[in-house]
């Protein structure tokens, strides 16, 4: 049963409000105002009770709204006043302030009035305005350590990247058995300087996230077969049995970064494992993919597995062998794994070996792929002369490289900018290949180098991009006629890269010149 409350009542309940309130006629005269609203506006309740809503108002402002006033009059309902505008108030000091206002259509005897609700939201305009700032503030941070990165993972690999030609070239020339020593331990200490360095601009690109992953549908056979003749040398060195298998399904993931994570897995397993083998299997689990590896290995310590995906931790070895790596490599596929949000867990026991299981959604079905072939690609001979157009603008990374090549029996022009390589071939110059670095001086890039070359000499001339840049805007470049090299590329991978584009090419004209 409802029960009627008195006059009083309601005025003493609508005085006290939380909100600063007035109620106004038609013609906009305050007919009654709370003590809150006399406190935000700065009146007292005698000099509110002689104003109209206009007055409340910044000047500029009050000839539009008594215009929306009587709009309102005619068209009652409740409703939030003036919506995606900003709506000011003034004080009777003449300062302004942000306001949100309700208004509700009441019916007081023979006369119609409206009820307004006013807050200030002068701290929530604050509050929103240093949200945007910390945003924008972020935002350029990440920009600049998207671009620190990129820089630093150039600046730092050149130098790398001209040591390890430089012992390509050195290892070819130089016959004596103590410097041949001496080389290969060179070799050794630069490919561990390379691995250290790779691994430390992953973490800090994760870190940053500057890495974008970029899930398709895809094959899984085809990295297998990269993963099998890329570790199998490592395994045969050390007498392990490396099995790769998988039953032809598909994967959704991001095929670069997958291959990034099963990388770390097979080269952590190899590393920990002295006797027995290696697996790499994909099949089906239900409604899931399930890719594992395992190893036959060392196995680990329960106590210690909550701890192999921090950054720098390693492994107590028990079986007397010396400490191999930094510690990164399950750090970074941890980063990868929680980017990809796919799932990873792993199993262990000491002297029974681990197991690493991820668990990936599948892709959907389409035509069989053909695995790559496997064959070994043919030996460049001196004889053939294969014409080679060299362009990097470090000259000592240039220098390196082309003192490799020449080594190996090939013709090398270089160039150091987009201007040079134009004029190497302005004479009608036979080109076989096309070798660039892609950050070139003065913004240019390798992509503008092969595209204006390939505008003259044919868009079948084959090439090579070399870059240190692991974003998926460059990843998506490669193709058969155009193929990535990561800085720093050692010197027989280089090499063997020449040698399958050209085979593939047919380039086999002999070739003269300097």
């Amino acid at each position: 049963m409802e029960s009627k409350l008195s006059a009083e009542l309601m005025r003493s309940a609508l005085a006290s409000a939380p909100d600063a309130m007035l109620f106004a006629d038609a013609a906009g005269r305050v007919v009654f105002a709370n003590r809150q609203l006399c406190s935000l506006f700065g009146y007292s309740a005698q000099e509110i009770a002689t104003l109209g809503v206009e007055d409340l108002l910044p000047e500029r402002h009050r000839a539009l709204h008594r215009a929306h006033r009587g709009s309102f009059m005619r068209e009652q309902r409740t409703r939030l006043m003036g919506i995606g505008l900003e709506l000011l108030a003034r004080r009777k000091d003449g300062t302004e302030f942000p306001v949100e206002i309700s208004l509700s259509p009441i019916h007081d005897e023979e006369r119609d009035l409206v009820a307004a609700a006013i807050r200030d939201v002068t701290a929530h305009r604050r509050i929103q305005a240093a949200l945007l700032e910390a945003r924008q503030a972020a935002e350029r941070a990440t920009q600049t350590k998207s671009r620190f990165l990129a820089t630093a993972s150039h600046d730092l690999r050149q130098p790398l990247q001209s040591l390890a030609l430089l012992n390509g070239a050195l290892t070819r020339m130089v016959h004596d058995a103590q410097a041949q020593e001496a080389l290969h331990y060179q070799e050794m200490a630069i490919s561990s300087m390379s691995r250290l360095l790779n691994a430390l601009l992953d973490v800090s690109k994760l870190e940053s996230g500057a890495v974008r992953p970029q899930p398709t549908d895809m094959d899984i056979g085809p990295l297998f077969a990269e993963l099998e003749q890329e570790f199998s040398p490592l395994a045969s060195s050390k007498h392990l049995t490396l099995r790769i298998t998988h039953d032809g399904e598909r994967v959704h993931c991001d095929a670069a970064l997958l291959g990034q994570i099963l990388r770390n897995l097979l080269s952590n397993a190899l590393k920990y494992t002295s006797a027995g083998r290696v697996s790499l299997t994909c099949a089906r689990d239900g409604a899931a993919m399930r890719i594992e590896v395992c190893d036959t290995g060392i196995g680990i310590d329960p106590q210690q597995l909550p701890h192999i995906y921090d950054e720098f931790y390693q492994i107590e070895r028990t079986d007397g062998a010396r400490r191999e790596g930094y510690g990164l490599g399950l750090s970074i596929v941890r980063r990868l794994v929680d980017l990809l949000g796919i799932d990873l867990e792993a199993h262990s026991s000491p002297g029974h070996g681990t197991v690493f299981t991820l668990t990936l959604p599948p892709g959907e079905r389409s035509a069989p792929s053909r695995p790559p072939s496997l064959t070994p690609p043919q030996s460049v001979h001196a004889e053939q002369r294969r014409c080679i157009l060299l362009v990097e603008d470090d000259a000592a990374v240039r220098n390196a490289t082309e003192l490799l090549l020449r080594v190996e029996g090939y013709t090398v022009r270089p160039a150091g900018s987009l201007g040079e390589a134009l004029e190497c071939i302005a004479g009608g110059a036979s080109i076989d290949l096309v070798i660039t670095d892609y950050h070139l001086g003065a913004g240019e890039t390798g992509t503008e180098v092969i595209a204006r070359v390939r505008a003259r000499l044919g868009e079948a001339l084959p090439a090579v991009l070399i870059t240190g840049d692991t974003s998926s805007a460059v990843r998506a470049l490669e193709s058969p006629r155009l193929r990535l090299a990561r800085k720093p590329i050692q010197a027989d991978e280089l090499l063997e890269l020449l040698a399958t584009l050209l085979a593939r090419s047919g380039a086999a004209s002999p070739q003269s010149g300097a």
